[in-house]
This record gives structure tokens, sequence and C-alpha cells, in this order.
């Protein structure tokens, strides 16, 4: 069998599966298509909440970037499990026990404003049309590949698959379907990375294989991984090369834009109870755990393969002649993800850091005129790590459908994000307050349409790999919805003006801070963290101004509310009530 035919056959049965569940718990009444009626058991919330967190950025992404640039991108990790401990704390229980749909309905609420509602829609929208974009450009990538069709084409499918199962079963058959696409992808990804720790470090857990001896040259798998990167005129891979500054807000950026995240927080409108939020989000950080403890290996190990496969005798004197380049290159460079260009018309493969000065003398003694290898696409590289190690034809098959699983998983979660705050916070609430149950079911599905061919649309030339496209969402949810749910929940003086005032701001000065410097943001390649420019506000990376934006928008609401009217005495005791346990003198069951 093909390895074309064996991919089909996989890829083909798993989506099978999820428009299969998808009839089984069609969704039938609104609270069905929103919460899933608020009875879904907390284990399996927290196995489709780590499927609709784990996107294509963390699937495809993430290993990618740390491969690419090294430790300076643990930062992802940090911010994006930091985020889970903030959502689960301060936020996921509250919100459960305020008992509304959506995040903007609890602020119109809140706030008791409509303006605020609108406010939020439009913050919720932009956050969650930004982020949609990653996961179309992922589910492209993997589809241009394993089943051979053009972007483009890869596209339309993953779209058609997502419309089915998102449009008929709403929250309900989403739930059940992430929680299918969890087990798809969560094996998929550590099956492949134990083989390559075997075969690495004779360690089968990869997250100590990172930590153990390199079986072939007997050092420490990082020092030979450095070792090998420094001779090639690389920086080290375990050093810091970026500002301290643009790390440590980068990672705020990333914890706080978690816990605000539209998508995210919905997924703890549906269990039953109260205590079951916070379960939800202890299960769900043990779920992305198999994969984030996995994802710092699968990048070192990648990495380390890629240049021993271009240097195969050990030594940056002698690369692989093009000609005699493996079976995966030849591949990758089909989808025009991977390209090489014969500088000096040798026939082999010079791979190195062609701006290191250190470096420059030792190639141009042996004749070199620059790096070979002229295009990497980042995103390619957990999809090809199979193929790198010469795994056997069904590992590739199962990362096809695992890569699949986590694009198309989180893309249904906030698609279902952007059809509520349409169908439920515009028309219902502001536009159409009359209109039936059955109208405003029939109204979410047109919704959640439009938003797959917006997505479509947009995922079709997205703006930068799929982890920094994700990354501004994160920086938008940051600076706008996280600082008016904290405030909401714990301040009973804030009133609207404030938290409306602070959204705006928030929403204003990250959008304009970010695409002022969109050009210098995208760099492919490289860490976006690094290479600051000298106009960057304070040397502020756009990636790291979702902290900023956060700070702007909790300075303006608390100046706003000292100079305006308090809440109504019935908001502020209903503040009170959110926070007092259920059970308690004077608690209120919401």
């Amino acid at each position: 069998m093909s390895q074309f035919t064996l991919n089909l056959i996989v890829v083909g049965a798993s989506f099978a599966l999820y428009i299969g569940i998808a009839i089984w718990a069609r969704a039938g009444t609104t609270s069905d298509f929103y919460t899933a009626s608020r009875g879904v058991n907390p284990i399996v919330n927290g196995a489709a909440t780590a499927a609709d967190w784990m996107s294509a950025a963390s699937f495809i992404s993430m290993a990618g970037l740390i491969a690419f640039v090294g430790y300076g991108n643990s930062s992802f990790l940090m911010g994006w499990t930091g985020g889970y401990v903030l959502l689960a704390l301060l936020l996921a229980p509250y919100l459960r026990k305020f008992g509304r749909f959506t995040v903007p309905e609890f602020i119109g609420d809140r706030f008791y404003s409509q303006g605020a509602r609108i406010v939020a829609v439009i913050c919720l929208l932009v956050i969650s049309i930004t982020y949609v974009i990653g996961q179309m450009t992922g589910a492209g990538v993997a589809f241009s590949r394993f089943l051979e069709v053009q972007n483009t084409t890869g596209l339309f499918i993953a779209s058609a698959v997502v419309f089915i199962y998102a449009v008929l079963g709403g929250m309900k058959g989403i739930t059940y379907t992430q929680l299918a696409q969890y087990c798809v992808l969560i094996t998929a990804y550590t099956i492949p990375a134990v083989f390559i720790s075997m075969q690495l470090t004779n360690n089968p857990l990869p997250p100590l294989g990172l930590f153990s001896t390199h079986a072939e040259s007997g050092l420490p798998l990082l020092t030979k991984l450095d070792q090998v990167l420094m001779e090639l005129g690389f920086h080290d891979y375990t050093g810091l090369h970026t500002t301290k500054l643009n790390m440590v807000l980068f990672t705020m950026s990333l914890m706080i834009g978690t816990a605000g995240l539209p998508h995210v927080i919905i997924r703890f409108f549906t269990v039953p109870k109260v205590a079951d939020a916070r379960k939800s989000a202890g299960w769900a950080l043990i779920f992305i755990a198999l994969l984030y403890l996995t994802a710092p290996a699968v990048g070192a190990m990648a990495k380390l393969n890629i240049i021993t496969t271009i240097y195969p005798d050990g030594t940056a004197a002698e690369p692989i002649r093009y000609d005699e380049r493996p079976d995966w290159m030849r591949s990758w460079e089909q989808t025009g993800l991977l390209a090489f260009e014969d500088k000096n018309n040798d026939g082999r493969i010079q791979y190195y850091n062609d701006r290191s000065e250190d470096f420059a003398a030792i190639a141009e003694a042996r004749g070199w005129e620059g790096n070979e290898v002229v295009t990497f696409n980042q995103d390619i590289l957990v999809l090809a790590n199979p193929e790198i190690a010469q795994l056997p034809p069904w590992v590739l098959a199962l990362i096809a459908a695992g890569g699949l699983a986590a694009a198309l998983s989180t893309a249904a979660g906030l698609l279902l994000a952007i059809s509520s705050a349409i169908s439920h916070d515009l028309l219902k609430s502001v536009l159409m307050p009359k209109i039936t149950d059955k109208q405003e079911l029939m109204a979410a599905r047109i919704s959640m349409a439009f938003a797959i061919g917006l997505a479509t649309y947009l995922g079709l030339n997205p703006p930068g790999f799929a982890a920094q496209v994700v990354a501004l969402a994160f920086g938008l949810a940051a600076a706008t919805l996280f600082p008016a749910l904290m405030m909401g929940i714990f301040s009973k003086k804030m009133n609207t003006a404030g938290a409306v005032s602070g959204m705006l701001v928030g929403l204003i000065a990250t959008v304009l801070y970010i695409f002022t410097y969109l050009g210098w943001f995208f760099i492919p390649g490289t860490n976006m963290l690094d290479n600051t420019p000298d106009n960057w506000l304070f040397g502020i990376s756009p990636l790291s101004f979702g902290t900023i934006g956060a700070i702007l928008n909790f300075a303006t609401a608390y100046i706003v509310m000292k100079l305006t009217a308090d809440p109504p005495e019935h908001i502020q005791e209903l503040v009170e009530s959110i926070r007092v346990p259920r059970g308690a003198a004077g608690a209120v069951d919401h």
C-alpha cells in the first residue's frame, strides 16, 4: 500500500469519526448549541478543552519555533501553561457560577450595559478571527504534504469538514468531537517522539531523552546539539538570545491572553457545577502536559536530525550532495515549503549561518556563497519529523491525522465563539430580542457558516507562521477581555464607563502597535523576540505588547471609574455573591 493511500485511509477514517459524532450529538436547542446543556463530565471537558487549546500552533508550529530558535522560545510553553493556572484559579469557577452562555453576555450583564456587550463582541471577533487564521494555515500545511494537494484545496477540504460537524453539532457535537480529536492528536504526537528518542538516546521517554546521552557521540544530547550548531556559525541552542524584558512581557502576554481567550472560557460553561469548572481546568492541564513536556524534546531532536542529514559524516566540511538528498526533502520541496539553491554550483547543500562574522572566513575558504537552504517553513518540522527519522509509513499517516485534528479542533471552538457572539450577543440580545429559540438556533448555524467562509478566505493569505499569528491573538485577548473579566469578578466598584474605556484603549493601543511594526514582526526563520528594531517603543516587540495593552486597560478603567458614578447597588451585590462559595451565608446560586 502506498503512503498516499495509507494517509488517505487514516485521515478519512478520522474525519468520518468526527462527522459521525456530530450526527449522534446533534444540537436541538440553543442550550445544546452554546453550552451542551451544561451536562459535560469534567474529565471529558478537560480532554475537549485540551484539544480546543492544543491548536495547530501547539501541534505543528511550537516545536518548529523551539527547534529553530532554541531555549528563547520556551516562553511559549511557560506562558500557555501558566495561563491555565490563572484561568482555573481566577476566572473559570466564577464565570460558571454567573451562569451565562458567552463572554460578551457576562460583560454586558455585569457592567449593566448593551454598549459594554457590543465592545466585548468586537474584541472577541478580532481575537477569534486572528486566531482562526493560524488554524486554517496549519490545516493547509498538513493537507498540502500528506494528501498531495495544494494549500488552497486543503483549506477548502478542512472548511467543509468543520462546517459539517460544527454547524450540525454546536457545542454538544464539538465537545465529543474534540474528545476524539485529543485522542488522535496526542497519540500522533507522542508515538513518533518515542521512536526518535529511542533512536538518538536509547531512552523511550522524550522529556527524559532530552537530557540523556546522545547514543552516537556519547555526549549529552543538548551538548551535542550546541556543538554542531556553533560549528555552523549559529548561536548555541541552550542560551538565551533575546532581551529579558521582551521575554518577561511576552510570557506574561501569553499567560493572561490564555486566561482571556473566549473559545477556551466558554468550555467552562458546559459543566454541571461550579466545582466541575475547576476540575475541568485541572484535567486539561494534565492532558496538555502530555504534549507540552514532549515538545521541547521533539524540537531539539528534530534540529539535530536535520543537521546530521545534511552533514552525514558529522562535520561541517562535507555536506550532502543535492542529488542524494533523502526522500523527505524531495517530498516537501514539492509543496514549496522547503527549497534549496545551489549558489556555488558544487552540487552540494550548504547549511550554515551566512550572517555570522565568525564563520564567514571558514565559508569563504570552502568556496561557499551563502546558506543554500533558502526556504524551510518552520511549520513543517513536526509533520516531517517521522520522515526525517525514517519511521514506518503508518506513523506518517498518524501524524497527518494528528496535525489535522489539532487544527480542526481549535478552529471549531473559535468558530463557535464567533457564531455565539453574532447570534446570541448581537441578534438575540441587541438587534432582534423577540426571536424564538428555534430562530436563534438557525441564526447561530448561519453565522457559523459565515464565520467558516471568512476563516477560509483569511487562511488563504495568512500574515505569518501559525504560532506567530496565534501569538497576536493572545496579545489582543490579554489587552482587552482579561482585564474586563478580572475587574468584573473582583471589583464590585468597577462600572460601565471604566470597563468600556479600558477595553477600547487596550484594543486600539495593541492593534495600532502590532500593525505599525508588522513588517518587522514577521521575519521568517528568526526569533520574533530577537533582532529588536531601534524604533520599537522602548525596544518592546509587537509580540510582547499585549502585556502593555493590559496595563493600559487596567489603568484607564481605574481612572475612569474614579471619575464616574458607582455601579447600582444590585450589581455590587451580584459581584459579591459570585465570589461567595455556594452554601456559605449569603451565597446566591446562579
